[in-house]
């Protein structure tokens, strides 16, 4: 199958074009003096938290999206964009070059084999890591899901194996080299975040529920937490205080 070979010459390629995309960005000069961050997926409904929690910390967001004019009307000029599919990794390169830190929020379509969960829960992500990976980016954090280490699980069967696809594309995350966290959240609700306690857990034996914001507010505390980097973690909420220190969250979790 196509996404399971990584042949020789695609990989030396693949490096070849990141290395003469990088120096022409070099010769044309630096880049915004805050940290980039590239999102993937920003116009999910996770996306949209992630961008506005980017944009809150003080980081520069480089929007990855498949329509420009969309997104536009989501955020205007307060982030750039960049029109690039996740299943293209020259379009990836091209997005990407440039950016400190990725952060990954993409899911396949329903009734659209081409972008089915083996294409882009897996396929995608694994060209996004190989890319990151040959830029040399800090930090590329993925959105997953709970449940991806149970094959028997409902979502399975109602989609295509998108747990098996998900759990696919983060080991492929794991085997690419580049620094990484993995969240794992459980059913994601629209609601506010920051009005309940954040729960981490490992080993994919937990359940619950959790707000889209508070994922996104996980996802841009993990970028400044070097104690993220590497490890990956379901997460949901149960009653309490809302989290104000995530270093301490992160720090207790073990390393992949």
């Amino acid at each position: 199958m196509y996404f399971v070979s990584r042949p020789f010459a695609r990989c030396m390629a693949l490096v070849i074009a990141v290395l003469g995309l990088s120096t022409a960005l070099v010769q044309a000069g630096g880049h915004d003096s805050k940290p980039t961050v590239l999102v993937a997926g920003a116009t999910g409904g996770t996306g949209q938290q992630i961008v506005k929690h980017l944009l809150g910390n003080g980081f520069a967001v480089r929007a990855m999206v498949r329509n420009e004019e969309k997104a536009r009307k989501l955020w205007s000029d307060d982030v750039s964009y960049v029109v690039a599919d996740v299943r293209q990794p020259d379009q990836i390169i091209t997005a990407m070059t440039g950016a400190d830190y990725v952060i990954v929020s993409i899911a396949a379509t329903r009734g659209k084999p081409a972008n089915s969960p083996e294409f882009v829960d897996f396929g995608g992500v694994r060209n996004l890591a190989d890319v990151a990976a040959a830029l040399k980016v800090k930090q590329l954090v993925l959105v997953s899901s709970s449940g991806v280490t149970d094959p028997d699980h409902f979502l399975n069967k109602m989609f295509d194996n998108v747990l098996g696809w998900k759990l696919k594309g983060e080991n492929a995350l794991r085997g690419s080299g580049v620094p990484y966290t993995i969240v794992r959240p459980g059913g994601l609700v629209n609601e506010p975040g920051g009005e309940a306690r954040v729960v981490f857990a490992q080993g994919d034996t937990t359940s619950g529920t959790i707000t889209r914001e508070d994922v996104g507010v996980i996802c841009v505390a993990a970028l400044r937490s070097p104690d993220a980097i590497n490890k990956t973690f379901e997460t949901h909420l149960e009653p309490g205080e809302a989290i104000v220190d995530w270093n301490p969250m992160f720090a207790v979790l073990k390393a992949d």
